[in-house]
């Protein structure tokens, strides 16, 4: 009988790239929890703050583009190991200027790596799951999510204990930096590859197949940039709750990602792809549906607990999606499609806040809710490509955008 478990490499590399979602999610989280003590730090005004913060997706939007050319010339595991150390580097040197100018170049390096980090973590990821011939890209977003909180909770504790940034970040980058290198020395690069070859697409990326992903993805991350940027601020001032109960929806949000994504292969597994994306953007739009409806605060946690649970499959299956798309040129798909997540980031926070001010926030609530209950029309573009597609003369009726 043969032996269909993944070789010992494919599994140290699975196990070496979940290790750097993790890092990257840690990361990330202590930037974006923290940026009110940078804005102390630096003395960055209201009206500037917003600049800074759309300038991180904009040059990540940038290195994703740049990844894609990239990895041409070089493997993804090779650019991944170059520039997760400079991620975590240019939080340290964000946290630890004096002047405005220099918290704008680590800014810019730490946004502009970002998009490549990302770019080649999922890069990575699709081959992998490709190898290994079952779903396992949810399992790495899960570990991604595990990082945020590992990361939230570290500077929920600088916060509490009053740590300066760089005696937050310094010890801590220091132990994530060699981490995320001793990992990657177990990276696997386009499984069946040798170790010296460079391996090069050889078909084109269709944009007009590749949309209805681009759509899925930024809706998922107008869902999600609305859950991290309104959520507690919805729950103290439209559900009247105290100030602690509102920092509770974020946190909830966060670990029942956690348990979607850990659970989430298993049901790609057993029910495919496209079920259960249908079923997350049911619950995600249900969630929306119950935040805006709530009388109270209970009840509207229950709402972003729902979210939680729905949103989390729908960006890994995306990735996922575009690498069984385009099984020949999947690097490029993945990176032009890792722009959308900076999309819809951009778009999220800004389109909520606005419609919140102008009309109301319960009103607000319901437009990333039937952007995401869109997924639904586009959710048959996850089902597994036929053999001969994706080779950038045809286009399968399965990603049909008309």
């Amino acid at each position: 009988m043969t032996d269909s478990r993944p070789s010992p490499r494919l599994r140290h590399g699975r196990a070496s790239l979940a290790i750097s979602f993790f890092v990257q999610g840690a990361i990330f989280a202590l930037l974006v929890t923290r940026i009110p003590a940078l804005q102390d730090r630096y003395g960055i005004s209201d009206g500037l703050l917003p600049l800074f913060l759309a300038a991180v997706p904009i040059l990540a939007g940038v290195g994703s583009v740049a990844t894609e050319h990239l990895v041409k010339r070089m493997r993804p595991g090779l650019v991944l190991r170059v520039v997760q150390p400079v991620v975590s580097l240019a939080l340290l040197s964000a946290g630890s200027g004096t002047a405005v100018w220099q918290l704008a170049v680590a800014l810019a390096v730490f946004g502009l790596t970002v998009g490549a980090l990302d770019a080649s973590m999922n890069m990575l990821g699709v081959s992998l799951q490709r190898a290994y011939g079952r779903s396992i890209m949810l399992g790495f977003h899960g570990a991604y999510s595990l990082g945020g909180i590992a990361g939230a909770s570290l500077a929920w504790v600088g916060a509490h204990w009053d740590l300066a940034l760089p005696t937050l970040y310094a010890p801590l980058v220091a132990t994530l930096v060699p981490a995320a290198l001793i990992a990657g020395r177990w990276y696997v690069d386009h499984q069946g590859a040798e170790p010296t070859e460079v391996v090069r697409d050889e078909t084109t990326v269709s944009m007009r197949a590749l949309l209805p992903l681009c759509l899925v993805m930024a809706f998922a991350y107008i869902g999600d940039s609305t859950v991290s940027n309104w959520s507690a601020k919805y729950l103290e001032d439209v559900l009247h709750s105290s100030e602690q109960l509102a920092t509770v929806p974020y946190n909830v949000y966060m670990v029942t990602t956690l348990l979607g994504r850990s659970f989430g292969d298993l049901g790609v597994r057993r029910f495919g792809a496209v079920a259960v994306v249908r079923a997350g953007a049911l619950l995600a739009g249900g969630g929306f549906a119950v935040v805006a409806a709530a009388p109270g605060a209970w009840v509207g946690m229950a709402g972003f607990t729902l979210l939680g649970l729905g949103l989390c499959v729908l960006v890994p299956q995306t990735f996922a999606a575009a690498g069984r798309l385009f099984p020949g040129a999947s690097d490029a798909a993945v990176a032009r499609l890792n722009i959308f997540n900076y999309v819809g980031f951009l778009i999220g926070s800004p389109l909520v806040g606005a419609l919140g001010g102008a009309w109301n926030y319960r009103a607000a609530m319901l437009v990333p809710m039937v952007l995401v209950l869109m997924t639904i029309r586009y959710a048959r573009s996850f089902s597994p490509v036929p053999a001969g597609y994706g080779d950038g003369h045809e286009r399968p009726r399965t990603v049909d955008v008309g």
